[in-house]
């Protein structure tokens, strides 16, 4: 079973997020550091894809309002459409070395959502997916966004799993371009208190058992 170190890195900016993730890329690509999953929230930010106009025709609230709210747009090196990211939701970066078994880019996305559908099946929930979409789904409402980029097929980018995220900011655009469905958290749809650290040692065990790594450094196991 291959090895995987676990970073937990709290609050952190998306400007710095993104700045952390190429540099890490880079040291993957050379061996210099093993396959990584950085965990963290993001303050509340909007963002884009790469792709056509990356989603900005998607958000609806106007430049006065988001400033009003303290809420940014910034752009992204990934694919999908426009996103929203906020204290309460996991944000998931894998940096890992697809070769030589799991150059899939289809069954590596796959593998994202099954991760957050097993972590929903801790809580008593039934998730899925929902064909022609992408991410995880409780019925029709998206508990799990996934945005991802591989480059030589070292990953990055990711998911965002909503925990205690405020849900009245996925008003503020049309989440991952879909007007026809909502989205949910894990406290809504379970109807209890979740904190972010308990969710998190679920993704953690999760994801281990999905890609079949296993954690090499130190996890906190606070709840």
């Amino acid at each position: 079973m291959r090895s995987i170190e676990v970073r937990r890195l709290g609050l952190v900016s998306y400007s710095d997020g993104l700045a952390l993730q190429r540099s890490l890329v880079e040291e993957r690509r050379a061996g210099r550091i093993p396959d990584l999953l950085l965990l963290l929230e993001h303050p509340p930010v909007i963002t884009v894809g790469v792709k056509g106009d990356g989603g900005r025709s998607n958000v609806v609230a106007d430049s006065r309002q988001l400033a009003q709210l303290g809420i940014v747009i910034s752009e992204t090196g990934r694919g999908g459409d426009v996103t929203y990211h906020g204290p309460g939701q996991i944000v998931g970066y894998p940096i890992l070395d697809l070769r030589p078994d799991r150059c899939d880019v289809h069954c590596y996305v796959r593998d994202l959502e099954e991760v957050m559908i097993r972590v929903c099946g801790d809580y008593g929930l039934r998730a899925g997916r929902i064909q022609g979409l992408t991410g995880t789904w409780i019925d029709d409402q998206k508990i799990g966004a996934i945005g991802i980029r591989i480059s030589r097929w070292i990953t990055s980018h990711g998911f965002a799993f909503n925990v205690s995220t405020n849900l009245d900011h996925f008003r503020l655009i049309v989440p991952c371009g879909i007007p026809d469905h909502g989205v949910t958290s894990l406290e809504r749809a379970s109807g209890r208190t979740i904190s972010i650290a308990e969710a998190e040692n679920a993704v953690i065990r999760h994801f281990c058992g999905v890609f079949q790594r296993e954690v090499t450094s130190a996890v906190p196991a606070t709840a």
